[in-house]
This record gives C-alpha cells, sequence and structure tokens, in this order.
C-alpha cells in the first residue's frame, strides 16, 4: 500500500511506545519500509499528546491519524489492538485533503 499513500505525497509513520529494538525485530519480520517511532523516553510523551495513551498498563491504543501539511489532525480511527484497521479510511481521507486543494 506505500505507493498508495505516496501517489498522495504523504508519508507513512509508525509509532508505538515500544524501544528500538523490539522495531527493529518488527519492522525486519514484517518487511516494512517505512520508519517506526519509538515513543519511549519520556514513555508515551507522543501518545498522551493525541490522547491515546492508556496509563493503566503503560501502552498505548491502536490509532491511525491523517495529519496535514500544517500540522492539524484532518481524520483519525481508534481500533481494538487485535483489528487491521486497513487502509481504506486513511485512503478516503487523502482523496478529501486533495479535493480540498484542488480549486
Amino acid at each position: 500500500m506505500l505507493p498508495e499513500f505516496e501517489r498522495y505525497g504523504a508519508r507513512l509513520v509508525g509509532i508505538s511506545v515500544d524501544g528500538i529494538w523490539c522495531h527493529r525485530a518488527f519492522a525486519e519480520s514484517r518487511k516494512l519500509r517505512y520508519p517506526l517511532l519509538a515513543d519511549f523516553e519520556p514513555k508515551g510523551a507522543v501518545a498522551r499528546r493525541y490522547g491515546v495513551y492508556r496509563e493503566t498498563d503503560g501502552t498505548s491504543e491502536r490509532a491511525l491519524f491523517v495529519i496535514d501539511a500544517d500540522g492539524i489532525i484532518r481524520w483519525r480511527a481508534r481500533v481494538p489492538v487485535d483489528v487491521n484497521p486497513g487502509a481504506d479510511g486513511i485512503l478516503e481521507a487523502l482523496e478529501a485533503l486533495t479535493a480540498e486543494a484542488t480549486p
């Protein structure tokens, strides 16, 4: 799906409260071709800012965000950890942003 995101000029980034070694193993096992960022120290600082940090167990919810060039969240979704959210919602949000930008 990465080429689909790139078609809109979008960048895909994964962020979790896990450390770099966990990210490296995860990326290698899944053959990921996009960066994974560690929200590890201070733990969950980014997740807290986006309202998806889970204080009870020190993890973050599975959440997806489309953020425009001005840093404004234009679309968001939360899904259960065991559910693959797919890319449809993200692609629809990118299409809507493109339509808004076209005069």
